[in-house]
């Protein structure tokens, strides 16, 4: 625990070294017809995920900070740790895990947050599931957890690297990705699960994977170190030309042609279905997710407690 709260303050100085505020909102290119704009959070802390199940219902968590989003106003909620919260996965308003920096993942019922039991486990960096009784969490050296709709248990990779996203089609085809921790290289890790085993997976690519989503087997992004964005079409994992250089650290989408990525800089990018253009890019803070409820309605967080929204230009 030491250990990882030393990585986690060493994490955070580096996140936020040389940000400040940025701008209240921006608006984008023609082709884009959103408006990204800054949304009080409350909180200076570090958030690392966001998700939600509706317009009126939307989580973000990260530095000893959960904050949930009413409709019309963010507010914090205690859970009873003192965990940094890096992940926040649910099925619905009454089901919700998030996970963090001391390996136990918190439940939410709709009234009360639980404490799973205690594992083994440093830190688990993100919660993704199929169903209420089929939840993956990833994280520190390898970590590969499941939750049966029960209680949680351990997969062995034999991996000492971090996992720092996880997404699937189906239960039978789940990817995780990360990187060895080992700076400046930050080699590239891919497992793959195929309903019964968790295997490896080599791409060819040099640069450390941030996230990954997709609309389907045969539609899967990763993004990550280097604005480095890879593409699964069922077959081969293929690189795609990036507008930007800067690290890119979540994925997230609607549609094959409707996707997003956000990294260091406050920069956001997005994908027609032909190519991916840069939406917004500033000069401070880092957005650590994405996430939205529609095409129209997206949220994306990260350092100094950055919360901005894009909605349809008035």
């Amino acid at each position: 625990m030491k250990a990882r709260g030393l990585i986690s303050n060493v994490l955070a100085a580096l996140l936020l070294a040389g940000c400040g505020g940025g701008g209240d909102s921006t608006s984008p290119p023609p082709n884009h017809p959103l408006v990204w704009s800054t949304v009080s959070s409350g909180t200076s802390q570090v958030l690392f995920g966001v998700w939600g199940t509706s317009t009126s219902d939307v989580w973000a968590v990260g530095n000893a900070s959960v904050l949930h989003y009413n409709g019309s106003t963010w507010s914090s909620l205690s859970i009873g740790a003192s965990q940094g919260a890096y992940g926040v996965w649910g099925t619905s308003p009454t089901d919700v895990w998030v996970v963090g920096s001391d390996g136990t993942p918190l439940h939410y019922d709709g009234t009360n947050w639980t404490r799973g039991a205690k594992l083994p486990i440093l830190s688990l960096q993100k919660v993704w599931g199929t169903s209420a009784s089929n939840v993956w969490a990833v994280g520190q050296l390898g970590t590969i957890l499941h939750y049966d709709g029960t209680s949680w248990s351990g997969i062995s990779t034999a991996q000492t690297n971090w996992f720092f996203g996880v997404w699937g089609s189906s239960a039978s085809d789940i990817w995780a990705v990360g990187y060895d921790n080992i700076a400046p290289l930050y080699l590239p890790v891919m497992f793959h699960y195929d309903g019964t085993t968790w295997s490896s997976v080599s791409t060819g690519f040099a640069e450390g994977f941030r996230g990954v989503w997709g609309t389907s087997a045969s539609d899967v992004w990763v993004v990550g170190e280097g604005g480095i964005i890879l593409h699964y079409n069922g077959t081969q994992w293929t690189s795609v030309s990036s507008p930007t250089t800067q690290t890119l650290r979540a994925v997230w989408g609607t549609s094959p042609s409707d996707v997003w990525a956000v990294g260091n800089l406050r920069t956001i990018i997005h994908y027609d279905g032909s190519s991916w253009s840069t939406v917004r890019s500033e000069t401070t803070d880092i957005l650590m997710d994405v996430w939205g409820s529609s095409s129209s309605n997206l949220w994306s967080v990260g350092t100094t407690g950055t919360i901005i929204h894009a909605a349809p230009s008035p």
